[in-house]
């Protein structure tokens, strides 16, 4: 929306909220419930201070439990798609359709109002909307902030500007600069190395870094055996040859390969793939005369999916940039894009000036293929799901679906499946096309790709991929599901 704005913990004292001078607070949702002895709380001052607050799910339950209002397990719970029913006209409601499909996702609901506040909309089974107009004080059971709810983001823009009067002065160029300046401040005439995997958050972190410093940016491309078909020649005809961006190639495939042999459980497969990417940057770090700092591609999705906070918020799965870096790593940490979200990041791609086929390039996980072949990794698994990954973003590319759709891949399941290819008997692996539409990757809907598109994708990778005889299409959202498997 052009506002600058901050994710800060329950915990944060109020007087440090307060010194940040907000036009409006946000209260977040959560997996708790209020009525809970160890519950996360919140200065109750919070709501004398004259400030615009809304409340979200559990921020709901919260403002209504701290000012006098109930609430309890509620007999009908409701997660998914719900549709509510606008009672009052409001700031907050203004220019919202009387009835609006919303995203619910709570096990708690709000059972006595607080006093002060109205009834601004309800669903069959909870109270959906409360406002104290007087405090500005406002609160949702359901979530508007997901790509699932109907009008979600004109309640928020409803908030943000015509009660909590913010400015739209929050600008990508304007960050460019300063992010350019804070990595000169950081690493002075230090050197930096960084892990270059072509995917766009690395992309762009090396892009701006090398904006920043130069030639004392050093990036190193390290193919794990986990990454996409060409992927080496890519990128360096791109950040090589064009950027001018100093490369050097490390063939790590074997290695990696081989901790991963016999290796299952998704989290261990993260750990020992981030753990073994900073082991080859340490040595790669000792041939760099005076690099000290490892930059990395790290975003605020990756961070917040991470963290467990003081218990609250629950761990949804590390990632390697954040999870699996070792304690004794010897390099500097340089995150220049920690605070951005992804829609953020390929705005500021553009700014850089990176070619925009490459700035809308889907996600790839830092783990790579890793996380894409369930259960244990091989090499045949890894050469069987490239070639039927590459027939899928190709023919997304080739029937103008790509830019249409937010990530698209390929999962290779560990089920083997009895086919018919030539009237001769198949017994070969069970492949799984994704692909989700979004706007933060926080939240997805899975598109819906035409079926002569399926049909067409389908029949390529039978017939052209030795080791796939079966392709399903997964038509989970997020939540309930991650977009990656794994």
């Amino acid at each position: 929306m052009g506002v600058y704005a901050e994710v800060i913990p329950y915990y944060e004292p109020l007087e440090k909220i307060l010194e940040r001078e907000p036009r409006g607070i946000i209260l977040s949702g959560g997996p708790a419930s209020v009525y809970l002895d160890d519950a996360p709380m919140i200065d109750k001052a919070i709501f004398e201070q004259n400030i615009p607050i809304l409340g979200i799910c559990y921020g709901m339950q919260l403002t209504q439990h701290l000012l006098g209002g109930e609430v309890a397990q509620a007999e009908k719970q409701e997660f998914g798609k719900t549709e509510i029913v606008i009672k009052r006209e409001s700031k907050l409601t203004e220019g919202l359709p009387e009835k609006m499909t919303v995203w619910m996702s709570h096990a708690d609901h709000v059972t006595k109002i607080a006093s002060g506040f109205e009834l601004l909309g309800e669903s069959d089974s909870s109270i959906a909307i409360l406002g104290d107009i007087k405090r500005k004080i406002y609160t949702i059971q359901y979530h508007a902030e997901v790509t699932h709810s109907e009008y979600g983001r004109e309640l928020l823009e409803n908030f943000v500007f015509k009660i909590s009067q913010c400015e739209k002065n929050w600008a990508m160029g304007s960050y460019l600069q300063e992010a350019v300046e804070a990595i000169r401040e950081k690493v002075g005439s230090e050197k930096v190395i960084l892990g270059l995997s072509g995917g766009v958050d690395s992309s762009v972190a090396a892009v701006l870094t090398h904006r920043a410093i130069g030639d004392n940016l050093t990036c190193i491309f390290v193919d794990t055996g986990l990454l996409r078909k060409d992927e080496a020649k890519k990128v360096e005809a791109l950040y090589g040859e064009h950027f001018k961006i100093k490369i050097k190639y490390i063939d790590a495939t074997e290695r990696f390969l081989t901790k991963l042999k016999g290796v299952e459980d998704p989290e261990a497969k993260r750990k020992i793939i981030g753990h073994e990417f900073v082991e080859v940057f340490n040595e790669e770090s000792k041939k760099i005369e005076g690099a000290n700092f490892l930059a990395q591609g790290t975003i605020y999705p990756d961070v917040i999916e991470s963290q467990s906070v003081k218990g609250p918020s629950m761990t949804i799965k590390s990632h390697h940039n954040v999870g699996g870096l070792p304690k004794d790593m010897k390099l500097k940490l340089l995150e220049p894009l920690r605070e951005l979200f992804k829609d953020e990041v390929r705005t500021l791609g553009l700014e850089l000036g990176i070619p925009k086929e490459m700035v809308m390039r889907h996600p790839f996980p830092g783990p790579g293929l890793g996380i894409r072949v369930i259960g244990e990794v091989t090499k045949e698994k890894c050469d069987i799901l490239r070639e039927a990954d590459d027939i899928f973003i190709s023919e997304l590319m080739a029937h103008s679906l790509y830019e249409k759709v937010s990530q698209a891949f390929v999962v290779l399941l560990p089920v083997k499946s009895v086919g018919v290819m030539g009237d001769v008997r198949t017994y070969e692996y069970t492949g799984v096309l994704r692909s989700a539409n979004t706007i933060d990757f926080m939240t997805a809907t899975w598109s819906r790709l035409p079926f002569e598109f399926l049909d067409l994708v389908s029949n390529r990778i039978i017939n052209e991929v030795k080791g796939i005889n079966r392709l399903t299409y997964d038509i989970s959202s997020k939540p309930p599901a991650t977009i990656e498997w794994e």
